[in-house]
């Protein structure tokens, strides 16, 4: 299949396939008669494993690891587990700095006086301390 046939069938991005190629994470494909890319079942196979992962969020360098493990089956999935478990750590974190952000920004809503540009109290909070007009 061609480049953009992989795109595709996995809703990624024409440059970010051949970027994945780049960066190692795909292998280079075979080159047709007129030296087009043509892909396999197994670049198919691995751009949905790598769609998926970075789906929940894996770093590519975590992308990278897990391909590593998975191209190995035999051994125990326990690095696996491993890098799951800190992605998971890192998303619950981030969880907390959300809430975090979203109990500020609604009680500067809260706070709005519904008056002029002025006087908004959001304005304000945004603007650098010494710098707001």
């Amino acid at each position: 299949m061609k480049i953009g046939e992989m795109a595709t069938a996995t809703a990624t991005n024409i440059e970010t396939v051949r970027y994945y190629e780049k960066i190692g994470l795909l292998p280079a494909p075979a080159r047709d008669a007129a030296n087009y890319r043509s892909y396999g079942k197994a670049h198919l196979a691995r751009l949905s494993f790598i769609r998926r992962a970075r789906d929940l969020g894996f770093t590519l360098d975590q992308v990278r690891e897990l391909l590593g493990l998975a191209d190995h089956r035999q051994q125990s999935c326990a690095a696996v587990d491993a890098i799951a478990t800190t992605h998971l750590t890192e998303i619950d974190r981030k969880i907390v700095d959300l809430q975090a952000l979203r109990a500020e920004l609604s009680r500067l809503i809260g706070d709005c006086r519904q008056g002029t540009v002025a006087d908004c109290l959001i304005i304000d909070s945004l603007a650098p301390a010494g710098l707001a007009q």
